[in-house]
């Protein structure tokens, strides 16, 4: 079952975004990057020369480019194709029974995995269920997670959630985040930042990955350090 066409829409921008509850910073020794879902299934359902896409599309690359010149782990969702109906479970109720084999599970060309990156194979919304990314996370000694992807309000929120439930600290990228619809999306945006993460920009979250952005996470982060 495809996805219906999604209408373009403005990116929302931080001025609409409620105040984040908390002050924490990007530490590149402490975070990783989550590519949430960015198979071309999904993205076919967006006019990528128009926004919120085209932007969205520019700004993960350069995050994804900035992640790999300081190692920082980068982290893809990929949901499979041809699910067996035991693993779709009721998600097919909602969804039907969700793509097939072949082009659709790929990784849009843009942002396509290298070898170095992970890849986690998804089953629900969140990407913490059915899947090993809490392990992942601890294994790489990372407590902060930036999440980018499709779509807000689904996945990427309750992934965002997910992981401040586990004490890992999640930044959503406003600006490298899609939805259905800009009224999603910003409702997305405000939730985590009021209730289980930071919002932040691409260009503020490039300014913070750099080489000695963790010295100065140790000066201003009250939270413990790991790693």
């Amino acid at each position: 079952m495809p996805i219906p066409p999604i209408a373009p829409y403005t990116l929302p921008t931080a001025k609409e975004v409620v105040a984040n509850q908390v002050p924490w910073r990007i530490d590149p020794a402490r975070c990783a990057l989550l590519i949430h879902d960015m198979q071309r299934y999904f993205i076919s359902a967006y006019d990528s020369t128009a926004d919120p896409m085209r932007t969205v599309l520019v700004n993960l690359a350069a995050l994804l480019q900035r992640c790999r010149e300081l190692s920082i782990p980068v982290i893809y969702t990929m949901q499979p194709g041809n699910q067996h109906p035991s693993r779709r479970g009721i998600l097919a109720d909602f969804w039907g029974t969700g793509m097939t084999l072949g082009l659709d599970t790929e990784v849009v060309p843009e942002l396509a995995p290298s070898t170095r990156d992970i890849q986690v194979t998804k089953w629900r919304y969140s990407a913490f269920q059915r899947t090993d990314l809490r392990d992942l996370l601890a294994f790489y000694n990372r407590d902060q997670l930036v999440v980018t992807g499709v779509y807000a309000h689904m996945g990427c929120m309750l992934s965002t959630a997910e992981a401040f439930m586990s004490d890992i600290r999640p930044f959503m990228v406003l600006d490298a985040t899609a939805d259905f619809t800009r009224d999603e999306h910003l409702m997305a945006l405000n939730y985590t930042a009021r209730r289980c993460g930071a919002v932040l920009s691409t260009a503020v979250l490039l300014d913070q990955l750099t080489a000695d952005s963790d010295t100065a996470t140790r000066r201003g982060d009250t939270g413990a350090y790991v790693g």
